[in-house]
């Protein structure tokens, strides 16, 4: 099995780590890293076998192409390796966003070229392959988005993908732009305003410094994440990202205006609702989907 990594990174990278690991020799994993050290650190912690900044050379003889760079550069890079890419190919991506992407790819893909869309719910606030961890997709749902590859194609893909030992999960492209706003895309631009809105404290901001504990640090841990690939995001599924944002709007202006009115009774019933409907669902997901 030739398998060719497109953005060594911390998913690219910890697919390759996992691999390697489970497969040894009998899986040959070439990599296109955007800079030389990125190169060189790849093959050195064992994510791939060589990398190289030849398109040709990684992609030339690969069954699978793997793609992980931010979503807008997934399209273009497509483009610069198609010629290059042998017939019966399955390329699959890890973008958070897929209907964009599907849109793209199927008007330049020959048929005999399978792509098969793919999104890894995981992640750490850390990025680039040094971040990259063997286990990193272990547990974690990974989502299958049909695309209309044939069946063999999409058996082979999986039968690598599922050493990963991650969640499957297979949706339609519109049911995960939405979803994957919700669960994803809405949390982070949660979590970095929270950290602007500590940056506007003006005057208090060394003291509120001094206070910073646990819960702003988890609140906002993945406020650290890779701002190019979260721009990316905003840009490919702008519409489910803002349809959510002005629906949370609504709901923040519900708590300024019972803050304002002292109606304490609405408050205390909010986190009420929160807690009870976050412990319902944290219970369903690990009873429905934690092997542990």
């Amino acid at each position: 099995m030739k398998l060719a990594i497109i953005g060594v990174g911390l998913i690219g990278g910890s697919l390759g780590l996992c691999l390697k690991e489970k497969l040894g020799d009998k899986i040959f994993i070439g990599g296109l890293c955007r800079s030389e050290k990125s190169m060189q650190l790849a093959t050195e912690l064992g994510a791939v076998d060589f990398a190289s900044p030849d398109i040709e050379k990684v992609v030339g003889d690969a069954d699978i192409i793997y793609l992980s760079p931010p979503v807008l550069q997934i399209v273009p890079m497509v483009k610069k390796i198609l010629p290059y890419v042998k017939r019966g190919a399955i390329l699959t991506d890890a973008g958070s966003t897929k209907k964009y992407i599907w849109q793209e790819l199927k008007k330049i893909l020959p048929p005999d070229i399978y792509y098969i869309a793919g999104h890894p719910m995981t992640g750490r606030e850390k990025s680039g392959v040094a971040a990259a961890k063997k286990d990193l997709f272990k547990n974690k749902a990974y989502v299958i988005v049909e695309t209309g590859a044939p069946v063999e194609a999409k058996e082979k893909l999986m039968q690598i993908l599922r050493l990963t030992e991650a969640n499957f999960i297979e949706l339609d492209i519109e049911k995960h732009d939405r979803c994957a706003a919700i669960i994803s895309h809405i949390p982070h631009l949660v979590a970095a305003a929270l950290v602007i809105l500590l940056n506007h404290s003006g005057e208090d901001l060394e003291s509120c410094l001094k206070l910073i504990g646990g819960g702003f640090k988890d609140t906002t841990r993945i406020a650290s994440s890779n701002a190019d690939m979260w721009a990316d995001i905003c840009m490919t599924n702008g519409a489910e990202i803002s349809a959510n944002l002005r629906e949370f709007q609504k709901i923040l202006d519900e708590v300024i205006k019972a803050v304002d009115n002292h109606d304490r009774q609405f408050i205390h019933d909010y986190f009420i609702e929160s807690k009870t409907r976050r412990d319902e669902i944290l219970e369903t997901v690990e009873r429905k989907f934690d092997p542990n």
